[in-house]
């Protein structure tokens, strides 16, 4: 009965099924311009950092990989969705469906790692300052960076590959995009799906205690801030952006949890479709954003550099 399970090579995302022809245009216009801006800022603040010797800083260091890591997972969804808006028929080949999971799935990994570091770094900035070139140099920033990088990269990539060994018996999924998840919804046996459950709660236990870690490291900065006027300016300046680039990604997350456990899918079809995507929207433009009209340097910079192109 089921000896063609194994045989699919493409995937059907029904997400679109719904839309309009109008619509879709419309939808195209406005999320080319976002992903346009998204592009743009980014890549913006990461040039602004790697060209201005000042700014060769470890925690402009870690700010660059950060940007670099929303341009990553953007990437695995904009250009795609472009297409499919333009296509009569939305597929993906079952590879391809599985890269794109795994794209999804290392992507907020590594936006949880790079904020876990940097929180670290401003930890040392402000409770130690004494040690803190020696224990935060650029070098040792960069390695932290490419450790913290490659870590969820490999993890993911053990839960993608068993995700890969699953007998499929359906081929679509009603959504925008493939995410890991409901690839191994569609496994034929449930029971093949159980090393996959531990895979992911250990991943999502990892990054909780990276949670953890984040909310202790401010605990320790608010009660050194509290102490000193010089600490509670440094705060505001270079920690406030770190909070708000957190509580953007937990938030924008949870919506989108909560969203696929509990509310009614009765709901017209492209708020379904925008609660999805909403994390790879809002973070990846306004964490370049309050990064550098927030740090006097790079705010600085930019200033600098609109200033001589206007003489």
């Amino acid at each position: 009965m089921m000896t063609n399970v194994s045989v699919i090579s493409v995937i059907f995302l029904s997400g679109l099924n719904e839309t309009k022809a109008l619509q879709k245009s419309t939808i195209f216009v406005f999320t080319l311009m976002c992903y346009c801006l998204i592009i743009l800022v980014n890549v913006f603040l990461i040039l602004i950092i790697i060209l201005d010797n000042t700014l060769h800083e470890p925690m402009y260091t870690l700010l660059c990989a950060f940007c670099m890591n929303g341009l990553y997972g953007t990437a695995g969804f904009y250009p795609k969705f472009l297409w499919d808006l333009l296509s009569p028929i939305n597929v993906i080949s079952y590879s391809g469906c599985l890269f794109q999971g795994h794209v999804f799935f290392s992507f907020g990994c590594c936006e949880l790692s790079m904020l876990a570091l940097m929180a670290y770094d401003r930890y040392l900035a402000i409770c130690q300052p004494l040690k803190y070139h020696t224990l935060m140099s650029k070098q040792r920033a960069i390695k932290l960076m490419c450790i913290f990088w490659l870590t969820p990269v490999c993890i993911v990539s053990v839960s993608t590959f068993l995700t890969s060994r699953l007998k499929l018996c359906s081929s679509s999924i009603n959504r925008l995009f493939c995410a890991n998840w409901s690839i191994v919804a569609l496994a034929c046996f449930p029971n093949e799906t159980f090393i996959n459950g531990v895979v992911v709660y250990f991943v999502l236990t990892v990054y909780v205690l990276h949670g953890v870690f984040i909310a202790w490291s401010y605990v320790y900065i608010v009660k050194r801030c509290a102490k000193s006027m010089e600490n509670r300016a440094k705060f505001m300046q270079t920690c406030v952006p770190h909070l708000v680039s957190l509580m953007t990604f937990i938030i924008t997350t949870m919506i989108d949890v909560t969203f696929m456990r509990l509310v009614s899918q009765e709901l017209p079809k492209n708020i379904q479709n925008f609660v999805t995507i909403e994390y790879l929207i809002f973070p990846p433009i306004i964490n370049p954003l309050i990064y550098g009209f927030k740090l006097t340097k790079v705010r600085n910079r930019i200033f600098r550099l609109f200033a001589s192109e206007n003489k």
